[in-house]
């Protein structure tokens, strides 16, 4: 079969079937071995059991967050937690293995988003089912698993599956192996084993790597015998057609750079199914949505709404799909630590959010429905992933935060958008239009709708397309840029860097650490690097560059732990070590400016770590722990760590708390801390396995990625998983202090604070300018509060007298000169300039103006002492689908170098030549004469 006949199999996305069809209903009979696997939990539970009994090992599935590849945001497939592992970064856990792994399908290639809720299969978050060998079988004995899984186990019939392999293309010879296999195996026909070409059956890592031919198993949706010549197509109306249940990957070559192949020396087996495809097949309904995995969230959206899903592709059932998708993936984002915000993974769970509350809004749903549907979510798959349970209270305040923000900065965020959104007729001057003729919104518009709103660019060309405007993409996209640029920061982060440490990491053992035991080592150099990552053989003096050795003292930055500075030499040879990073679990590379003499591989140096700098720096550590305790014990179990930065001069600790602490909460911790501190209890360290640790109530930092062993520490109540350095005892913290406490993101807030010698200066300093306020005021350092108190009052009833008095001065003056009034239209049209006064003066001057004279057009202006000029237009209610304030104030505001906006019925704007007050005034009437003329 050629391989353009094995395109994609699209589940169908109408005549979606109910619930409770059978697959009876569609003549196909399923006889699994246990009814258990007919439910989404079953399936899942008996996938891993059946692969436990082969002899694998079942895995538990790793966070969402990939550890050590910066080239995913999420993970996207159940092979991403053994990547390191097939690529021989890592140790296998077993030589078999098995999982069910989360995943999320959000960004990059892997990016479903636009078609979630649309079709029936398209999903942001979706659980893959896998079974994988390390070196351990291969072809055979995967075909032979697989099939007698879901022939057997699931009772699948063989008369509704075909299988595809990898049919030959681009000097790769076909897989004829494998094809051979399935006929032996499974007893399929020619015509049931078809061949496919590279986008369908070839599967690789990346340009370069381990990759290899893939096996698929499709199966028959519909009644009646299956059609295999209409393989490839979607399915039609009725949802009768193919769709792909399960991937096999042979990854038996390595691919190099210049694109040869070459056998791997043990191949390996990496296999996918999805969950949700298998409930679907075993519930006998052709839509995942109609699954007991998502239907019930999707019934928990409709009642709320106070409608009926019909399983249809109206805009009604579209919407409730959205929401029952983006509600299972907002709750297991945020059961994982991340919350909504405007950068990278953080943007993308408030991306989701938004649109789901965006489609809500569709169903007349307000806030709080995305925070009972996340509870129905922890609800179903509570037991499988018990973090969800954990964190029900967490993710319910996250949502309803965010919930509450969107919509209250929606209207704000909408008001903006007519203030600056084009006219919608594409012959409209002086707007800018879009390929499709479309008057487009200016990309620095979109940005400050993003950065200031959070309003992500598809929910602007939403509206734009409700609205009949565009966005211009590449100008958002361009201040997108410019502001990661301004925030760039000059870290291990650049990508050419990060490549370069990793090439190097490929040639190197993992460094060995000693620096929990001393601060000073011999090491030898292993490897040189320049600045930008190129390796070297020499570091001349002067020069800068990294450093790699075979053992060192310096603890790499890590866990919020800045990386040790110090001191390297060797005979005629002296450096500064500026900092320590290890972008990725072994290698630690040492940032170094040589001073003196040439420094070589191979030499044998003396590696010293700066004392002072790492004791300060323990403090802080430690005291992060003791922090962590008393918020936990102030607030619940909930105020979990959600990162921090640990350096010589201060801490910051960001924790999950849906709102502001107050100030007498902050006292309290701040001495429970202190308390702790003074108890002076020792500081203890065990080494155990993760599952050990989390039975003896240690804390981790949410799903932190941490290996088979890790380093428990404990200091008197706190209990925590933790590879930092620390103080031996707690009395050596000296003391500590809350500087500072504040929002971070929607559900974290920060606290920043110092303890040791940084806390006594922080002390001796606050308590300095409390001596200088009370010079300042006269007063005692004890009076202060009650002094500026009364000072505050004074001011306010200042500013009221101001106000009253340039109220005054505006009437005054409009009385002394009599203002011209203008019949025109049946409407009268006013327009003065104003002594000198504010916005809020203004607009009661224009309010009170459009009272007296109604119906009336009020056109208002004034200078300020600095030369910069103000308008204001009103116009009387009732006179909008006449005239516009909005248009008057946009055509006035060029002539005073200025700009502005608003509505219809008042609009302002400012600018920096008030010499050209009087001709903005004149442009503006001259603009209402034409509109409001019979």
């Amino acid at each position: 079969m050629p391989s353009g006949a094995c395109g994609p199999a699209l589940a169908c996305s109408s005549g979606i079937a109910a619930l409770h069809s059978a697959l009876l209903m569609r003549n196909v009979k399923v006889f699994p071995k246990s009814e258990s696997l007919r439910t989404g939990a079953g399936l899942r539970r008996g996938f891993l059991d059946f692969f436990h009994g082969e002899g694998h090992r079942i895995v538990p599935s790793g966070s969402l967050v990939p550890a050590n590849d910066p080239t995913l945001m999420f993970v996207n497939a159940g092979m991403a937690p053994f990547k390191d592992v097939f690529i021989g970064r890592a140790a296998a856990p077993a030589s078999r293995a098995t999982s069910a792994q989360k995943c999320i399908r959000i960004s990059g290639k892997h990016n479903d988003l636009e078609n979630v809720g649309v079709t029936a299969r398209h999903h942001t978050f979706f659980e893959m089912l896998g079974n994988f060998s390390f070196g351990d079988y291969f072809k055979e004995q995967a075909i032979e698993l697989a099939w007698k899984f879901v022939t057997e186990t699931l009772g699948l019939p063989e008369s509704h599956l075909v299988v595809t392999v990898f049919g030959g293309e681009n000097g790769l010879a076909a897989d004829d192996e494998a094809a051979a296999l399935w006929k032996r195996i499974a007893g399929l026909k020619d015509e049931r084993v078809l061949r496919c070409g590279v986008a369908d059956n070839f599967w690789q890592m990346g340009e370069t790597g381990p990759c290899g031919p893939c096996s698929e198993i499709h199966f028959f949706f519909g009644e009646g015998t299956p059609d295999v010549s209409a393989f490839g197509a979607e399915p039609d109306s009725a949802g009768a057609g193919w769709v792909e249940l399960w991937n096999l990957v042979f990854m038996q070559f390595e691919r190099d750079l210049a694109g040869n192949f070459a056998p791997l020396p043990a191949p390996c087996i990496d296999t996918g199914a999805g969950l949700e495809r298998f409930a679907a097949v075993m519930q006998g309904v052709t839509s995942n949505y109609d699954t007991d995995l998502l239907r019930p969230i999707l019934d928990a959206a409709a009642k709320l709404a106070g409608v009926r899903y019909r399983s249809s592709p109206s805009p009604e059932d579209v919407a409730l799909r959205v929401i029952a998708d983006h509600a299972r993936t907002s709750a297991f984002l945020i059961a994982e630590g991340i919350f909504p915000d405007r950068d990278g993974r953080a943007y993308v769970l408030r991306r989701v959010m938004r649109r789901a509350i965006r489609h809500a809004q569709s169903l007349g749903l307000g806030p709080g429905f995305l925070a009972e549907c996340a509870g129905v979510v922890v609800d179903q798959y509570g037991q499988a992933y018990p973090e969800l349970v954990d964190r029900r209270a967490l993710i319910s305040d996250v949502v309803r935060q965010e919930e509450g923000r969107f919509h209250a900065t929606l209207k704000r965020g909408l008001d903006l958008i007519e203030t600056h959104a084009p006219a919608s007729t594409p012959d409209a001057p002086s707007v800018a239009h879009s390929a499709s003729g479309l008057p487009s919104l200016s990309g620095d518009v979109a940005f400050n709708l993003y950065d200031t709103f959070g309003f992500p660019l598809d929910l602007l060309e939403v509206i734009g397309r409700e609205r009949g405007f565009a966005v211009d993409v590449a100008g958002f996209e361009a201040a997108m840029e410019a502001a990661r640029q301004r925030s760039a920061g000059s870290k291990v982060g650049s990508a050419a860097l990060a490549e370069g440490f990793a090439l190097a990491e490929r040639d190197l053992p993992p460094t060995r650490f000693v620096g929990y035991e001393r601060e000073q080592a011999s090491a030898r150099v292993l490897a040189l690097l320049d600045p930008n990552a190129e390796p070297q053989t020499r570091l001349a003096a002067g020069s800068t560059g990294y450093v790699v050795t075979d053992v060192t003292p310096y603890y790499a930055e890590s866990g919020g732990q800045v990386g040790d500075t110090g001191t390297l030499s060797a005979p005629g040879v002296r450096a500064t070590i500026l900092d320590t990073q290890r972008p990725r679990e072994g290698v630690v590379f040492h940032q170094v400016r040589v001073d003196e003499g040439s420094l070589e591989s191979s030499h044998k140096v003396e590696l010293t770590i700066d004392s002072p700098r790492r004791r300060a720096i323990r403090r802080h550590h430690s005291v992060t722990h003791l922090l962590h305790e008393a918020l936990r014990a102030e607030l619940g179990p909930q105020a979990t760590q959600k990162g921090s930065y640990v350096g010589p001069a201060r801490l910051r600790f960001d924790f999950s708390a849906a709102t502001a602490l107050s100030p007498e909460q902050l006292s309290r911790i701040e001495r429970a801390v202190n308390a702790a501190i003074m108890a002076n209890e020792a500081v203890t360290t065990d080494i155990c396995d993760l599952e050990a640790a989390k039975a003896a109530g240690a804390v981790g930092l949410f799903e932190a990625r941490y290996g088979a062993e890790v380093r428990v520490l404990t200091m008197g109540t706190s209990k925590e998983l933790c590879g930092g350095t620390h103080v031996n005892f707690t009395g050596d913290i000296g003391s500590f202090r809350i500087v500072s406490e504040s929002s971070l993101a929607a559900g974290v807030r920060r606290i920043e604070a110092v303890a040791g010698s940084a806390a006594l200066a922080y002390a001796q300093d606050e308590s300095g300018r409390l001596l200088r306020l009370g010079q300042l005021l006269k007063t005692s350092p004890d009076q202060l509060c009650e002094r500026i108190e009364r000072l505050l009052e004074e001011q306010r009833a200042l500013q009221k007298t101001v106000q009253a008095l340039k109220r005054q001065l505006v009437e005054g003056a409009a009385g002394a000169s009599k203002t011209q009034i203008e019949a025109v239209g049946g409407v009268n049209l006013l327009a003065e300039v104003t002594p000198s006064t504010d916005i809020a003066v203004l607009r009661e001057r224009i309010d009170k103006l459009k009272q007296q004279h109604a119906p009336a057009v009020v056109i208002l202006g004034t200078r300020s002492a600095d030369g910069k000029a103000l308008l204001a237009i009103g116009v009387s209610k009732g006179l909008e689908d006449r005239i516009s304030a909005k248009s008057l104030i946009q055509a006035a505001a060029p002539k005073i170098q200025g700009g502005g906006g608003g509505r219809t019925d008042f609009a302002q704007a400012g600018g920096s030549q008030a010499a050209g007050l009087e001709d903005a005034l004149a442009t503006a009437q001259s603009l209402a004469r034409a509109t409001l003329a019979p």
